[in-house]
């Protein structure tokens, strides 16, 4: 259902740096690049995430209620990645550990640009 997600940048090559990081470890690569964006995915006509410099020149800002999930296979790959996230300059929103009844393992955190993200899986 979703083809692609998008998240503004104010520093594509640091931005760039800490998903290379995240996305490796969760067996994504770059798929496609120009001058200003960059995207990541795992397969052809899979879901892609996305940086953007935003093409109307004003500055990137994150969007108020607006989170990404990244899905993981185990709650020790959440861990690996909430711990890179972090290590990478990325602030901690919600260390890694069960959320609510439903067997639902997630960490919360944000980019170097400030979007918020988390990494989960379920157990």
């Amino acid at each position: 259902m979703i083809g692609y997600t998008t998240i503004g940048t104010n520093d594509l090559a640091g931005s760039a740096s800490f998903y290379d990081a995240l996305f490796t470890t969760l067996g994504a690569g770059r798929a496609m690049e120009a001058d200003d964006f960059i995207a990541w995915g795992q397969a052809e006509n899979t879901p892609m995430f996305s940086i953007h410099i935003p093409a109307d020149g004003e500055a990137a800002t994150v969007g108020n209620g607006v989170m990404i999930g990244l899905a993981a296979a185990t709650s020790e790959t959440v861990d690996e990645i909430y711990d890179l996230a972090i290590a990478l300059g990325g602030s901690c929103e919600g260390q890694p550990g069960p959320r609510g009844d439903g067997g639902f393992y997630a960490g919360y955190f944000r980019d170097l640009d400030g979007n918020k993200l988390n990494v989960h899986c379920m157990i």
